[in-house]
């Protein structure tokens, strides 16, 4: 994360002194259109993307954190591990192993899979998920699959 906070800080730095370098130039050569302007001109459109660049990989930097703390809400929240550990009891589900909700994932990626890929059959795609997401069969609603 320092090296994304870094690069984009130094992307900023040198964007906003190109910035200034336009600015110095065009009143040095009291606004005239002259070979200088346009270098330098140049030189801020280069700072401009670089930047642009360094502020993509920071937001998908973010977006990748987001997700990461969401599914890992998500286990917590299935698995009841946040329950368990601060005492509280939830009146809802009751809590499921991470390693079923893996499977449950597994077999919802696979079912979309299979709707975008024309199946057109949701309920025949649901008798027969794939064999790389196996239901359990300890779980009693499983053996009704």
């Amino acid at each position: 994360m320092d090296n994304i906070v870094d690069s984009l800080n130094s992307a900023y730095q040198e964007f906003v002194g190109a910035a200034a370098h336009v600015l110095e130039t065009k009143e040095s050569s009291a606004a005239q259109k002259t070979a200088a302007t346009d270098a330098a001109l140049e030189n801020f459109k280069q700072k401009w993307e670089l930047f642009r660049v360094a502020c993509d990989q920071a937001e998908e930097f973010v977006e990748s954190i987001k997700q990461r703390i969401g599914s890992e809400c998500l286990v917590d929240e299935a698995t009841g591990y946040m329950a368990g550990k601060s005492g509280q009891h939830s009146a809802g589900l009751p809590p499921i192993s991470a390693v079923r909700l893996e499977q449950m994932s597994k077999a919802v990626r696979w079912l979309v899979i299979e709707l975008q890929h024309g199946s057109g059959n949701a309920g025949g795609a649901a008798a027969h998920a794939h064999p790389s997401a196996p239901f359990d069969a300890r779980f009693p609603e499983d053996a009704a699959q």
